[in-house]
């Protein structure tokens, strides 16, 4: 039996603005508005658009022991996240390959834990299952909490006028706990598209409240709200890998181009003897960015072909907005993810060729690192 699917509290606002709605993760979300998909892009790149990213799941570690827990159930060396500080990292089971992927918030007096949407319910039981050793409070906020993200090379000269923080002073991967729109918001120097922006976390009711001011203030400068699908066309020029597409229960963070986050001299955690087995041994197949020659379209699921031979497939794909030309990401054997390797996609019983190339594809963003 199919569960009802979930509403964030901006669902109204985005069929107020014409969006079109679509399952994702269990929630009905917009995967566009009237401007449609390239001009939501095109915004974030020039300008700046606006996220619903609510439908992501918030986890607080609290107690003695929530340092300890973190460590153990991450791959990355969480101590040495300051307060005020997040940190990208991944969860992963004894095998190592990863449960998920998220975002480590450490506060004064907790950690909160940004995991993805459709992973919510299953990232929770495996948490609580490895809490129980800890002195530990785990707490699911994911229902009390929205997100909404504002990225583009406009997003701090729309936010600044809105919010007590001054956001010059948050720098990438920094956050501050203060005001938008005059409600308490955590203001997140993070994003998932390549720009410069912010992650606004604030209470689900005070969503609107926040999504309506910062669309009244940044009309000016030509920001729009912005959905699903210019989210995955954003984040696929920058490299970034989507959980469920890229990264999986299959695939360690090693093969996953993860390595710069698995800290294996860092103590025990989950994951770790294999994954330092794996290193030891050396690595089968890896994630890698394709630029593709000519029109065709990598479709997630095409097969990659060496010399007409499938050797992998295509985990994520599109034609980039900015760039005109395909770009992908798949996993390929090792002795073949060598940048500028020359490899196929069958694009419908048609061989496309395509370039090992390493992310970013795009790299005229307005990130601040």
């Amino acid at each position: 039996m199919n569960r009802p699917l979930k509403r964030t509290s901006l669902y109204d606002r985005h069929v107020a603005a014409g969006g079109k709605i679509v399952p994702f993760a269990g929630f009905e979300m917009p995967v566009q508005y009237q401007t449609g998909i390239i001009a939501e892009h095109t915004a974030v790149r020039e300008t700046a658009g606006l996220f619903d990213v609510s439908h992501m799941g918030e986890f607080i570690v609290r107690g003695p022991q929530a340092l300890d827990l973190v460590q153990y159930i991450t791959v990355n060396d969480a101590s040495k996240i300051e307060i005020g500080q997040a940190q990208y990292s991944a969860m992963c089971l004894e095998s190592g390959g990863i449960i998920d992927d998220l975002l480590i918030y450490r506060f004064s007096d907790r950690f909160m834990l940004v995991v993805n949407a459709a992973n919510r319910a299953k990232d929770l039981e495996w948490i609580q299952q490895r809490a129980d050793t800890f002195d530990v409070e785990l707490e699911d906020a994911s229902e009390a909490t929205a997100l909404i993200a504002l990225q583009g090379p406009a997003a701090r000269e729309i936010l600044q006028p809105l919010t007590n923080p001054d956001v010059d002073s948050i720098e990438y991967y920094r956050f501050s706990e203060g005001e938008v729109a005059n409600v308490p918001a955590v203001v997140s120097g993070t994003g998932y598209t390549g720009e410069d922006g912010f992650e606004l976390y604030t209470a689900a009711e005070d969503a609107p409240q926040v999504w309506d001011a910062l669309l009244l203030a940044g009309s000016p400068q030509g920001l729009v709200p912005a959905g699903l699908g210019a989210r995955d066309s954003l984040r696929l020029e920058m490299g970034y890998s989507l959980y469920g597409n890229d990264l999986d229960e299959n695939h360690t963070t090693l093969e996953s181009g993860l390595g710069w986050i698995t800290k294996l001299d860092n103590g025990d955690f989950v994951g770790r003897d294999a994954l330092a087995a794996q290193k030891e041994n050396g690595v089968a197949r890896r994630l890698v960015g394709m630029r593709v020659e000519g029109r065709a379209f990598p479709r997630p699921g095409y097969p990659i072909l060496s010399n007409g031979e499938a050797v992998g497939r295509i985990t994520s794909g599109t034609i980039s907005p900015s760039l005109g030309e395909g770009i992908a990401l798949g996993y390929v054997p090792s002795e073949m993810a060598k940048v500028d390797t020359v490899l196929q996609v069958d694009v419908r019983g048609r061989p496309a060729e395509v370039h090992v190339q390493r992310p970013p594809f795009y790299t005229n963003s307005s990130i601040r690192r």
